[in-house]
Protein backbone atom coordinates (compact mmCIF):
# COMPACT_ATOMS: atom_id res chain seq x y z
CA UNK A 1 0.00 0.00 0.00
CA UNK A 2 1.24 3.48 -0.86
CA UNK A 3 2.49 5.31 2.28
CA UNK A 4 0.28 8.30 1.51
CA UNK A 5 -2.78 6.04 1.50
CA UNK A 6 -1.66 4.54 4.81
CA UNK A 7 -1.44 8.08 6.18
CA UNK A 8 -4.94 8.90 4.89
CA UNK A 9 -6.38 5.77 6.49
CA UNK A 10 -4.73 6.69 9.81
CA UNK A 11 -6.22 10.17 9.47
CA UNK A 12 -9.68 8.63 9.22
CA UNK A 13 -9.08 6.23 12.14
CA UNK A 14 -10.37 8.46 14.94
CA UNK A 15 -9.24 8.22 18.54
CA UNK A 16 -12.07 7.36 20.98
CA UNK A 17 -12.09 9.83 23.88
CA UNK A 18 -15.14 8.53 25.72
CA UNK A 19 -18.59 7.26 24.76
CA UNK A 20 -19.71 8.97 21.52
CA UNK A 21 -16.77 11.40 21.54
CA UNK A 22 -13.86 11.02 19.13
CA UNK A 23 -10.79 13.01 18.18
CA UNK A 24 -9.07 13.31 14.82
CA UNK A 25 -5.93 14.88 13.40
CA UNK A 26 -5.75 17.30 10.49
CA UNK A 27 -3.20 17.58 7.76
CA UNK A 28 -1.85 20.48 5.73
CA UNK A 29 -4.34 21.63 3.12
CA UNK A 30 -3.96 23.35 -0.24
CA UNK A 31 -5.91 26.23 1.30
CA UNK A 32 -5.39 27.74 4.80
CA UNK A 33 -8.21 25.68 6.33
CA UNK A 34 -9.08 22.04 6.88
CA UNK A 35 -10.02 20.28 3.63
CA UNK A 36 -13.80 19.83 3.59
CA UNK A 37 -13.61 16.23 2.43
CA UNK A 38 -11.45 15.38 5.45
CA UNK A 39 -13.84 16.75 8.06
CA UNK A 40 -16.86 15.22 6.31
CA UNK A 41 -15.19 11.80 6.11
CA UNK A 42 -14.04 11.93 9.74
CA UNK A 43 -17.52 12.95 10.90
CA UNK A 44 -18.99 10.00 8.99
CA UNK A 45 -16.44 7.70 10.63
CA UNK A 46 -17.52 9.00 14.04
CA UNK A 47 -21.18 8.37 13.24
CA UNK A 48 -20.45 4.85 11.96
CA UNK A 49 -18.59 3.99 15.19
CA UNK A 50 -21.90 4.27 17.09
CA UNK A 51 -24.04 2.14 14.74
CA UNK A 52 -24.51 -1.61 14.36
CA UNK A 53 -22.22 -2.98 11.64
CA UNK A 54 -25.21 -4.40 9.76
CA UNK A 55 -26.46 -0.89 9.05
CA UNK A 56 -24.56 1.34 6.64
CA UNK A 57 -25.11 5.02 5.85
CA UNK A 58 -27.44 5.61 2.92
CA UNK A 59 -27.39 9.42 3.13
CA UNK A 60 -25.71 12.34 4.85
CA UNK A 61 -26.43 16.07 5.01
CA UNK A 62 -23.85 18.49 6.34
CA UNK A 63 -22.94 22.15 6.80
CA UNK A 64 -19.54 23.80 6.94
CA UNK A 65 -19.87 26.44 9.68
CA UNK A 66 -16.35 27.82 10.17
CA UNK A 67 -12.95 27.34 8.52
CA UNK A 68 -11.12 24.51 10.28
CA UNK A 69 -7.61 25.02 11.64
CA UNK A 70 -5.22 22.50 9.99
CA UNK A 71 -2.86 22.84 12.94
CA UNK A 72 -5.34 21.71 15.60
CA UNK A 73 -7.07 18.43 16.36
CA UNK A 74 -10.83 18.13 15.83
CA UNK A 75 -13.26 16.72 18.41
CA UNK A 76 -16.35 14.92 17.08
CA UNK A 77 -19.38 14.46 19.33
CA UNK A 78 -22.14 12.08 18.23
CA UNK A 79 -25.81 12.35 19.22
CA UNK A 80 -27.76 9.10 18.93
CA UNK A 81 -30.90 10.69 17.55
CA UNK A 82 -32.83 7.50 16.79
CA UNK A 83 -32.43 3.72 16.62
CA UNK A 84 -35.52 2.47 14.81
CA UNK A 85 -36.52 -0.86 13.31
CA UNK A 86 -35.47 0.11 9.80
CA UNK A 87 -33.39 3.27 10.15
CA UNK A 88 -30.78 4.70 12.49
CA UNK A 89 -30.04 8.42 12.67
CA UNK A 90 -26.96 10.16 14.02
CA UNK A 91 -25.95 13.80 14.35
CA UNK A 92 -22.27 14.77 14.57
CA UNK A 93 -20.74 18.11 15.56
CA UNK A 94 -17.07 18.81 14.84
CA UNK A 95 -15.46 21.24 17.30
CA UNK A 96 -12.17 23.16 17.31
CA UNK A 97 -11.06 25.81 19.81
CA UNK A 98 -14.40 25.48 21.58
CA UNK A 99 -16.52 26.29 18.52
CA UNK A 100 -18.43 24.08 16.07
CA UNK A 101 -16.89 24.10 12.60
CA UNK A 102 -19.06 21.43 10.93
CA UNK A 103 -22.27 19.49 11.48
CA UNK A 104 -23.43 16.26 9.87
CA UNK A 105 -26.62 14.22 10.02
CA UNK A 106 -26.47 10.67 8.68
CA UNK A 107 -29.11 7.99 8.22
CA UNK A 108 -28.31 4.27 8.28
CA UNK A 109 -30.20 1.20 7.06
CA UNK A 110 -29.71 -2.46 6.23
CA UNK A 111 -29.65 -3.55 2.58
CA UNK A 112 -32.99 -4.91 1.39
CA UNK A 113 -34.76 -5.93 -1.81
CA UNK A 114 -36.93 -3.39 -3.63
CA UNK A 115 -37.67 -1.57 -6.88
CA UNK A 116 -34.50 -0.70 -8.73
CA UNK A 117 -33.54 1.48 -11.68
CA UNK A 118 -30.82 4.00 -12.50
CA UNK A 119 -29.83 6.46 -15.18
CA UNK A 120 -27.12 5.19 -17.54
CA UNK A 121 -23.46 5.96 -17.02
CA UNK A 122 -22.25 8.78 -19.29
CA UNK A 123 -19.58 8.11 -21.88
CA UNK A 124 -15.99 8.54 -20.71
CA UNK A 125 -12.57 7.31 -21.89
CA UNK A 126 -10.76 4.57 -19.99
CA UNK A 127 -8.95 5.95 -16.94
CA UNK A 128 -5.67 4.28 -17.97
CA UNK A 129 -5.66 6.41 -21.13
CA UNK A 130 -5.55 9.62 -19.06
CA UNK A 131 -2.46 11.15 -17.37
CA UNK A 132 -2.18 10.98 -13.55
CA UNK A 133 -2.00 14.20 -11.53
CA UNK A 134 1.77 14.11 -11.08
CA UNK A 135 2.12 14.13 -14.86
CA UNK A 136 -0.74 16.51 -15.72
CA UNK A 137 -0.48 19.30 -13.14
CA UNK A 138 3.15 20.36 -13.78
CA UNK A 139 2.16 21.12 -17.40
CA UNK A 140 0.19 24.09 -16.06
CA UNK A 141 2.73 25.31 -13.50
CA UNK A 142 2.87 28.78 -15.08
CA UNK A 143 -0.89 29.22 -14.63
CA UNK A 144 -0.86 28.77 -10.84
CA UNK A 145 -0.62 31.92 -8.76
CA UNK A 146 2.62 30.61 -7.23
CA UNK A 147 4.74 27.46 -7.19
CA UNK A 148 3.70 26.62 -3.64
CA UNK A 149 0.10 26.11 -4.75
CA UNK A 150 1.18 23.47 -7.27
CA UNK A 151 3.33 21.64 -4.73
CA UNK A 152 0.54 21.57 -2.14
CA UNK A 153 -1.95 20.37 -4.76
CA UNK A 154 0.36 17.54 -5.76
CA UNK A 155 0.80 16.55 -2.10
CA UNK A 156 -2.98 16.54 -1.59
CA UNK A 157 -3.43 14.18 -4.55
CA UNK A 158 -0.73 11.66 -3.58
CA UNK A 159 -3.11 9.28 -1.81
CA UNK A 160 -5.69 9.61 -4.62
CA UNK A 161 -5.10 8.69 -8.25
CA UNK A 162 -7.32 11.34 -9.85
CA UNK A 163 -7.44 11.74 -13.64
CA UNK A 164 -9.25 14.52 -15.49
CA UNK A 165 -11.26 13.49 -18.55
CA UNK A 166 -11.14 17.05 -19.92
CA UNK A 167 -8.91 19.98 -19.10
CA UNK A 168 -9.49 21.26 -15.55
CA UNK A 169 -10.73 24.83 -14.90
CA UNK A 170 -7.31 26.24 -14.07
CA UNK A 171 -6.05 25.11 -17.50
CA UNK A 172 -8.70 27.02 -19.47
CA UNK A 173 -9.30 30.14 -17.35
CA UNK A 174 -10.88 32.84 -19.50
CA UNK A 175 -12.70 30.35 -21.72
CA UNK A 176 -16.35 29.65 -20.91
CA UNK A 177 -17.23 25.97 -21.27
CA UNK A 178 -20.12 23.64 -20.55
CA UNK A 179 -20.84 23.47 -16.82
CA UNK A 180 -19.75 19.85 -16.60
CA UNK A 181 -16.64 18.06 -15.39
CA UNK A 182 -15.54 14.43 -15.28
CA UNK A 183 -12.72 12.73 -13.39
CA UNK A 184 -11.81 9.12 -12.73
CA UNK A 185 -10.42 8.36 -9.28
CA UNK A 186 -9.32 5.59 -6.96
CA UNK A 187 -7.09 5.47 -3.91
CA UNK A 188 -3.42 4.62 -4.45
CA UNK A 189 -3.34 1.04 -3.22
CA UNK A 190 -5.57 -1.90 -2.33
CA UNK A 191 -7.35 -2.04 1.00
CA UNK A 192 -6.92 -5.32 2.87
CA UNK A 193 -7.54 -6.90 6.25
CA UNK A 194 -9.25 -4.78 8.90
CA UNK A 195 -9.06 -1.71 6.66
CA UNK A 196 -11.06 -3.38 3.88
CA UNK A 197 -14.60 -2.73 5.13
CA UNK A 198 -17.68 -1.19 3.52
CA UNK A 199 -17.39 1.76 5.92
CA UNK A 200 -13.79 2.41 4.83
CA UNK A 201 -14.80 2.62 1.17
CA UNK A 202 -17.79 4.86 1.95
CA UNK A 203 -15.64 7.24 4.00
CA UNK A 204 -12.89 7.37 1.37
CA UNK A 205 -15.52 8.16 -1.27
CA UNK A 206 -16.79 10.95 0.99
CA UNK A 207 -13.25 12.31 1.30
CA UNK A 208 -12.80 12.51 -2.48
CA UNK A 209 -16.31 13.85 -3.14
CA UNK A 210 -15.26 17.39 -2.16
CA UNK A 211 -12.19 17.50 -4.41
CA UNK A 212 -13.50 18.55 -7.83
CA UNK A 213 -17.23 19.01 -7.29
CA UNK A 214 -17.30 22.79 -7.79
CA UNK A 215 -15.18 22.65 -10.97
CA UNK A 216 -18.38 22.61 -13.03
CA UNK A 217 -19.36 26.02 -11.60
CA UNK A 218 -15.97 27.48 -12.54
CA UNK A 219 -16.12 26.09 -16.07
CA UNK A 220 -19.44 27.84 -16.74
CA UNK A 221 -17.75 31.21 -16.12
CA UNK A 222 -14.25 30.63 -17.48
CA UNK A 223 -12.75 30.86 -14.01
CA UNK A 224 -9.64 29.05 -12.81
CA UNK A 225 -10.57 29.07 -9.13
CA UNK A 226 -8.37 29.56 -6.09
CA UNK A 227 -5.41 27.98 -7.93
CA UNK A 228 -5.20 30.92 -10.33
CA UNK A 229 -6.55 33.46 -7.84
CA UNK A 230 -9.50 34.66 -9.93
CA UNK A 231 -12.16 33.20 -7.61
CA UNK A 232 -12.59 32.75 -3.87
CA UNK A 233 -14.48 29.58 -3.01
CA UNK A 234 -15.43 27.34 -0.11
CA UNK A 235 -17.86 24.52 0.55
CA UNK A 236 -21.03 25.65 2.35
CA UNK A 237 -23.08 22.46 2.55
CA UNK A 238 -22.69 18.92 1.29
CA UNK A 239 -25.18 16.09 0.82
CA UNK A 240 -24.58 12.52 -0.33
CA UNK A 241 -26.73 9.47 -1.07
CA UNK A 242 -25.09 6.04 -1.16
CA UNK A 243 -27.05 3.87 -3.60
CA UNK A 244 -24.95 0.77 -4.28
CA UNK A 245 -21.76 -0.80 -2.88
CA UNK A 246 -18.46 0.37 -4.34
CA UNK A 247 -14.76 0.06 -3.70
CA UNK A 248 -12.69 3.22 -3.39
CA UNK A 249 -9.60 1.27 -4.52
CA UNK A 250 -11.22 0.56 -7.90
CA UNK A 251 -11.93 3.16 -10.58
CA UNK A 252 -14.96 5.41 -10.07
CA UNK A 253 -16.16 7.99 -12.59
CA UNK A 254 -17.13 11.27 -10.90
CA UNK A 255 -19.44 13.12 -13.30
CA UNK A 256 -20.44 16.62 -12.12
CA UNK A 257 -22.52 19.49 -13.46
CA UNK A 258 -23.81 22.85 -12.25
CA UNK A 259 -27.43 23.88 -12.86
CA UNK A 260 -27.07 27.40 -11.42
CA UNK A 261 -24.92 30.01 -9.69
CA UNK A 262 -26.08 33.28 -8.16
CA UNK A 263 -25.60 35.62 -5.17
CA UNK A 264 -21.99 34.54 -4.73
CA UNK A 265 -22.96 30.85 -4.49
CA UNK A 266 -22.80 28.00 -6.98
CA UNK A 267 -24.68 24.70 -6.94
CA UNK A 268 -23.05 21.48 -8.15
CA UNK A 269 -24.45 17.99 -8.65
CA UNK A 270 -22.25 14.90 -8.85
CA UNK A 271 -22.67 11.21 -9.62
CA UNK A 272 -20.14 8.45 -8.95
CA UNK A 273 -20.30 5.40 -11.22
CA UNK A 274 -18.39 2.16 -10.87
CA UNK A 275 -16.37 1.16 -13.90
CA UNK A 276 -19.04 -1.38 -14.91
CA UNK A 277 -21.69 1.36 -14.99
CA UNK A 278 -23.48 1.10 -11.62
CA UNK A 279 -24.58 4.40 -10.08
CA UNK A 280 -23.00 4.22 -6.61
CA UNK A 281 -23.28 7.72 -5.13
CA UNK A 282 -25.11 11.01 -5.73
CA UNK A 283 -23.73 14.28 -4.36
CA UNK A 284 -25.06 17.85 -4.15
CA UNK A 285 -23.14 20.83 -2.82
CA UNK A 286 -23.56 24.57 -2.65
CA UNK A 287 -20.31 26.48 -2.52
CA UNK A 288 -19.17 30.04 -2.01
CA UNK A 289 -18.13 31.57 -5.34
CA UNK A 290 -16.87 35.14 -5.08
CA UNK A 291 -14.82 37.22 -7.50
CA UNK A 292 -11.99 39.09 -5.71
CA UNK A 293 -12.18 42.86 -5.92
Amino acid sequence: MDPTLQYLLRLLDLEPVERDIFRGDSHASVVPRVFGGQVAAQALVAACRTVDDERLPHSLHSYFLRPGDPGARIVYTVDRIRDGRSFTTRRVVAVQHGQPIFTLSASFARAEEGLEHQEPMPAAPDPESLPPAEELLPRYADLFRDRGVLELLLQARQAIDLRYVNEPPFATAGKVREARSQVWFRVNGKLAGEQDTPVSHLCLGTYVSDMTLLDSVLLAHGRGGWMTGDTVGASLDHAMWFHRPFRADEWLLYDTDSPTSQSGRGLAHGRMFTRDGRLAVSVIQEGLMRVPR
